[in-house]
């Protein structure tokens, strides 16, 4: 069964299933969910857990033996199996498509955290069966329109209340690190301010916490986003990313637009919105980060950040602003 991670705890209030599958890339969403299967099957009187770490060396066929040894004082097991995404093999397919269908584990609970899985893995006969008789939790990162929401609902779990102006400054300083806006609020938490807490409150006691990737920038370029563009872009300089990191990531989004199959569904739903904005077929976009890299290795004339921040404000849909092969013929008529 597959179960969005907001639905978990409403599944596990209705029974244990023989096997769960929590796959995601945000190290802190799919921890949380992990600990609430532990929690759950251990207040079922599944008290003992036994971590496997899929590496070189690692047996599958090992973990139907673990099963079966029970020790002296528990008669009901948690398998906590880590694996990278790339590590389901043959192996582990043979074996997670027989462990769903033995009725001889019933006294196990399965349980498998990893990394996202490709399209490819989440089609397979492995996954399927997984999906059938088990629950399956895939965990998306959080688009930015959804992460204020998000940042409230841990806010009223910690009985916090922020006046709006506060809520969107601390959105905008822990945007993009989940854990440091965990962190952030169990300081407030700590804190005692008045409710509801202020920007000016706030302030007083929070670092500036964001972090972004290249994927980051590229999303609020499809989403129509150049505020998001303007900031993500010069906060990923700030960390030294390099140019080369974030044009191949966006190349890369170019070339696949229109294949949105295996996407997070935000970021599907931003390549859908660009397109239907979009007036440029994709090889000129392409032609014009052809235009920064040039700027970057020093042959084009130009500064390939500047270049860079006119193509994205361009996708972005941003008025009058040039792209970047346009500006570059008015520099060598200087």
């Amino acid at each position: 069964m597959a179960t969005r991670p907001e639905q978990l705890a409403a599944a596990l209030s209705k029974g244990l299933a023989p096997v769960y599958l929590v796959s995601g890339d945000d190290t802190l969403l799919v921890t949380e969910a992990c600990d609430l299967i532990i929690a759950a099957a251990k207040a079922q009187g599944f008290s003992e857990r036994s971590v496997h770490h899929v590496d070189t060396g690692f047996s599958w066929h090992g973990l139907t033996q673990d099963a079966a040894s029970m020790s002296l004082f528990c008669e009901r097991k948690i398998l906590d199996v880590r694996v990278p995404s790339k590590k389901f093999d043959k192996d582990a397919s043979a074996l997670l498509r027989d462990w769903v269908g033995n009725d001889s584990n019933v006294d196990t609970v399965l349980l498998l955290r990893t990394d996202r899985l490709q399209p490819k893995q989440r089609s397979s006969a492995w996954f399927k069966a997984l999906e059938a008789d088990g629950v399956v939790v895939l965990i998306w990162p959080l688009a930015a329109n959804e992460f204020p929401r998000w940042l409230q609902s841990r806010l009223q779990n910690k009985g916090l209340a922020l006046q709006p102006d506060a809520l969107a400054y601390l959105a905008a300083r822990v945007e993009g690190n989940l854990l440091a806006a965990v962190q952030e609020i169990e300081k407030l938490a700590l804190q005692d301010l008045p409710a509801p807490i202020s920007e000016q409150s706030l302030a007083a006691c929070l670092e500036d916490t964001s972090r972004f990737t290249s994927f980051d920038l590229v999303d609020a370029a499809l989403q129509g986003s150049p505020d998001r563009v303007h900031k993500v872009l010069w906060g990923l300089k700030e960390e030294g990313v390099s140019v080369f990191a974030i044009m191949g990531a966006l190349t890369s989004q170019l070339r696949r637009l229109g294949q949105t199959r295996g996407m997070p569904p935000g970021r599907a739903r931003a390549v859908q919105q660009f397109l239907q904005r979009s007036r440029i077929p994709t090889h000129q976009w392409l032609a014009e980060c052809s235009v920064i890299d040039q700027q970057a290795k020093g042959v084009g004339i130009g500064d390939p950040w500047i270049s860079l921040e006119q193509l994205l404000l361009c996708m972005a849909g941003a008025d009058k602003v040039s792209r970047p092969s346009i500006h570059q013929r008015l520099l060598r008529r200087r």
